[in-house]
């Protein structure tokens, strides 16, 4: 089992940043990637990027690439999502998940664990 708590939401203007932190807690030794998701009001969850966990690389979906960066703190067992030049289209419950299988994926079954979400709101 692996536990993720996130933090780190909040309400931030347009054009603003944010750095959201996701700790696991557990068997954090069987955390293969690590990705992020978010839920608008009354829209399905969405993907927004993922890492691996151990080689650093990274995948972005198309609505956050070159705004949003995620990285890891081994060390710390934590990852994080850096979001920068914030639109009102970014609000939503921000989700991070870990997933113990090779290989990465944007689909939200690959995922084993997730954790409790985080609010973003960003203001117009």
């Amino acid at each position: 089992q692996v536990q993720l708590v996130e933090s780190g939401g909040g309400l931030v203007q347009a054009g603003g940043s944010l750095r959201l932190s996701c700790v696991a807690s557990g068997r954090t030794f069987s955390i293969y990637t690590m990705s992020w998701f978010r839920q608008a009001p009354g829209k399905e969850r969405e993907f927004v990027g993922y890492i691996n966990w151990s080689a650093g690389s990274t995948y972005y979906a198309d609505s956050v690439r070159g705004r949003f960066t995620i990285s890891t703190d081994n060390a710390k067992n934590t990852g994080y999502l850096q979001m920068n030049s914030l639109k009102s289209e970014d609000t939503a419950v921000y989700y991070c998940a870990s997933a113990s299988g090779r290989g990465m994926s944007a689909s939200e079954t690959f995922y084993d664990f997730w954790g409790q979400g985080t609010q973003v709101t960003v203001s117009s």
